[in-house]
């Protein structure tokens, strides 16, 4: 954000309106310049201490042994509460806090999370329901009673077929996450300062970003696809019993490089949108952030999920059973031939089902990934002066 100091990459013009009075971007931290002084140890959450009271700000002494000093000191209370302007304490956060803050922003600007997800995804369903009613070939037939190289054969055109219907869908689905993400992200931004946001102000900031966030995302797709294909090549050019092993063996490495990476990588998103980064950058800016705290990030994004599955599938088991109620001829097409020809009925009900979903799952998915940046810029950069003296908190304006 122009306004948000540490969010847009240095140079940035200064938002239209905005004046002497709000501080300028600082430079993102990649190692050089004044703040690379920081350590790159974190102090433990819940110690950091909080604006406003007398000597409290940046730079104050540490409190006296036997006055609230804590256990180093023996003091006699707490630790002092961090500020929170927003959704989160301005300090490192817990897996829960991150979770806690991504759905304190869905309830706080519920307008705005929830006019964007729901808009994208009714557009995205409609889109996939059509495409698949009308462009999709027939999936292969499978003549259950066949045997030998003719299973094998009607197996392997079944599974092309599958991903060749596949596809579309996934285009739309990746085109609607695009979307939602880059909105959200800022709505996120915004909510962190707790600041009010409309959904059109979440637009105009976000849609100059969009072709660069394609652009990343078209670029990690590709990078996943060339580390599973040089995985499944030297197996499948063998071919036999042998290459079957070397093929699932090859599957299993590429898979554990993809993870790896794609952790690695989970950052460039939000980095890309609240810095204002080129791809490649971004990219550095996430291996730097992640670097040292991989597990914990693997933690938080596997958490995270499973959650988003658990609510997928509580979701969908209601409506599959609708669906399968009111198409019973598409359902017994199915079960007798394996004929995936279902009626509108089915597809509309489905797809009831499946914007709900996306509507709830998007901007959790959305929030932790946002929170997750901020909380590692917090630990690594000292971003939460930034945010205190962006959010107008007392104590923290250092200018003189």
């Amino acid at each position: 954000m122009n306004d948000t100091p540490g969010w847009a990459s240095p140079g940035s013009a200064p938002s239209e309106g905005q004046g002497a009075g709000v501080p300028r971007p600082s430079e993102p931290i990649d190692g050089s310049g004044p703040a690379a002084n920081w350590s790159p140890t974190q102090p433990p959450a819940g110690q950091w201490s909080p604006p406003g009271a007398p000597g409290t700000g940046p730079g104050a002494p540490p409190p006296a042994p036997g006055w609230g000093g804590g256990p180093q000191g023996h003091g006699w209370g707490p630790p002092p509460v961090a500020a929170k302007p927003g959704v989160i304490p301005l300090r490192p956060l817990g897996v829960g806090e991150i979770l806690d803050g991504a759905v304190s922003t869905m309830r706080a600007h519920w307008r705005a999370v929830l006019g964007i997800t729901l808009t994208v995804s009714v557009i995205a369903q409609v889109a996939i329901t059509l495409v698949q009613r009308y462009l999709l070939p027939e999936p292969a037939a499978i003549d259950p009673n066949a045997t030998g190289p003719e299973a094998l054969r009607q197996s392997a055109d079944s599974a092309q077929s599958a991903l060749i219907n596949s596809v579309p869908s996934l285009l739309i689905t990746m085109i609607a996450t695009l979307i939602t993400t880059s909105v959200l992200t800022v709505v996120i931004s915004r909510s962190v300062l707790g600041r009010p946001v409309t959904l059109a102000d979440a637009w105009r900031e976000a849609r100059p970003r969009l072709p660069q966030l394609l652009g990343l995302t078209l670029l990690l797709t590709l990078i996943s696809a060339a580390i599973m294909t040089v995985g499944l090549l030297p197996g499948m050019l063998i071919g036999s019993t042998a290459g079957a092993g070397l093929v699932v063996i090859g599957l299993l490495a590429a898979f554990v490089v993809v993870i790896w990476l794609m952790v690695r990588f989970c950052l460039a998103s939000p980095a890309l949108m609240l810095e204002r980064q080129s791809i490649t950058t971004s990219m550095r800016r996430s291996d730097k952030l992640v670097k040292g705290a991989w597990w914990r990030t693997f933690g938080v994004l596997a958490l995270t999920c499973l959650l988003t599955l658990v609510v997928s599938v509580i979701i969908a088991i209601p409506f599959s059973i609708i669906a399968m109620t009111v198409d019973g001829g598409g359902i017994d097409r199915f079960l007798s031939e394996g004929s995936t020809d279902f009626g509108w009925p089915f597809l509309i009900v489905s797809g009831i089902g499946q914007v709900i979903t996306a509507t709830i799952t998007y901007p959790l998915s959305a929030g932790v990934m946002a929170l997750l940046y901020i909380d590692q810029r917090i630990r690594r950069e000292a971003l939460d002066l930034e945010l205190a003296r962006a959010a107008g908190l007392p104590g923290y304006d250092t200018r003189s």
